[in-house]
């Protein structure tokens, strides 16, 4: 096992019940199956990102790293798109601001985060099947990043198979 692999693998058992806890908590598919169900959705998420990236950002202090993977930005303007003004998302409840202890703590969190984005996707295609949406009509936050991923994904492979 490669170092690389051996960390993979160590983060993906340390934050195990983290994913689970998501999916289960989350409901998900009962969420999206309504245009405001999944618009209160994308609320809590804001919510959670709102008080998490900032926090993700000072543990990190790589700016350059982070800034490419913010998601807020997605959030604020899907909401935009399904009736929220910014006053509105202004006042949306925020988790409580995590404590993140350091570089190593960051990462975990972020790669958690991370691993949602291919999760995500699923989501996204759902959505876009039954509401038409797309990345520039209130799925930026699912659509989006996915197909970067997906690009990112197809060119780390062909350079692996080069």
């Amino acid at each position: 096992m490669t170092p690389v692999s051996g960390l993979h693998a160590r983060l993906r058992a340390e934050t195990a019940a983290t994913h689970a806890a998501l999916e289960r908590d989350l409901g998900w598919d009962a969420r999206v199956a309504t245009l405001s169900g999944y618009r209160d959705l994308l609320a809590r998420f804001h919510g959670f990102h709102a008080a998490y990236e900032p926090a993700i950002a000072e543990a990190l202090r790589e700016p350059g790293f982070f800034e490419e993977r913010r998601r807020i930005d997605w959030l604020s303007a899907d909401l935009r798109h399904l009736g929220l003004d910014a006053a509105a998302i202004g006042r949306l409840p925020r988790v409580a601001t995590p404590r993140i202890a350091g570089p190593a703590a960051a990462l975990g969190t972020l790669y958690v985060l991370e691993g949602s984005t291919l999760g995500g996707q699923v989501i996204g295609r759902r959505v876009a099947a039954l509401h038409g949406l797309d990345e520039r009509t209130g799925c930026a936050y699912y659509r989006v990043e996915g197909s970067a991923q997906a690009r990112c994904g197809r060119a780390s492979a062909r350079a692996s198979t080069a």
